[in-house]
């Protein structure tokens, strides 16, 4: 079997309405690599000093962090969204994680979308930090589709250095997971794990749940040899209670580590018609079966 060297991660945003230290605790418990942190309106979220100390003590790595891009964030680490960016790369160095996830800019933030592209591989080339840019999906109402963000909900019409794919974002905006992940081809560099089921609402279901091809997008990502995270970033608001929470997440973290494998790959064709050339010599059976 093929398994690459990914590590699996828990999105904090995974535990709400729990907050960002339940995360933490949740994720070392059931044997996640590491966490992904949310930056939202919860303070500890915010904190590099208190991040630092919660994975220190539940000996939990972060390894990326989702900068604030969404509504309720607006106002998280400043209104200035370049700032934003800026104080998530710091908080990546300083608390050791690889990666800052960020969305496409909102189409209202017009100059901010005008130097979107270029200013993503500017923040690139100053870090090692990957900066992985999310596709997001059209705003629908009724038979209406709003194209909420600019220069567009799907990052691959754009050239950046590394992208995100979040599978519950696909399943939202109707198109073909497995055509998304050729086209980030090998800049694909990180993923939000998660299923759908073609709502107009983003489910962030358990993978397995929906219509998604989770199962078959890890495989791919195995036999490739993905060396990105994957997280699981999956919605538990539902669950009656911290018990029933903590089961989709152990749930969710098997499935994962079941699908993240990938039988090797055959042998070419060639190389099988040389070895069945080679004259006066009868086949090894032992070696033949370890083909």
């Amino acid at each position: 079997m093929v398994v690459p060297k990914a590590k699996i991660a828990l999105s904090t945003a995974s535990v709400y309405p729990e907050n960002t230290a339940a995360a933490f605790e949740i994720a070392g418990r059931l044997g996640y690599d590491g966490v992904e942190v949310m930056v939202w309106t919860d303070p500890i979220s915010q904190d590099i000093e208190a991040l630092r100390r919660l994975s220190d003590y539940h000996q939990v790595p972060i390894l990326a962090v989702h900068a604030p891009c969404l509504l309720i964030t607006q106002r998280v680490w400043g209104t200035d969204p370049w700032q934003k960016l800026e104080k998530a790369r710091s908080a990546a160095e300083k608390l050791g994680a690889s990666a800052v996830v960020v969305h496409p800019p909102f189409r209202w933030q017009r100059q901010y979308a005008r130097d979107f592209v270029q200013g993503i591989w500017r923040m690139a080339d100053e870090t090692d930090v990957r900066f992985a840019v999310e596709n997001m999906y059209p705003w629908r109402y009724r038979d209406r589709e709003v194209a909420a963000y600019s220069p567009d909900w799907d990052p691959t019409t754009e050239d950046y250095r590394h992208f995100t794919i979040d599978l519950s974002h696909v399943a939202t905006s109707r198109t073909d997971a497995l055509a998304m992940l050729d086209r980030m081809g090998d800049r694909l560099g990180h993923v939000h794990l998660a299923d759908g089921s073609g709502s107009a609402k983003d489910e962030h279901l358990i993978p397995g749940r929906g219509t998604q091809p989770c199962a078959e997008l890890l495989e791919r990502l195995a036999r490739n040899r993905f060396d990105g995270h994957v997280v699981l970033e999956v919605n538990t608001r539902r669950a009656p209670g911290p018990v029933e929470r903590e089961a989709d997440l152990a749930e969710a973290l098997a499935f994962t580590r079941l699908n993240l494998a990938a039988a090797p790959a055959p042998a070419p064709a060639s190389t099988a018609r040389t070895a069945h050339a080679k004259p006066a010599r009868m086949p090894d059976k032992m070696s033949e079966g370890r083909a």
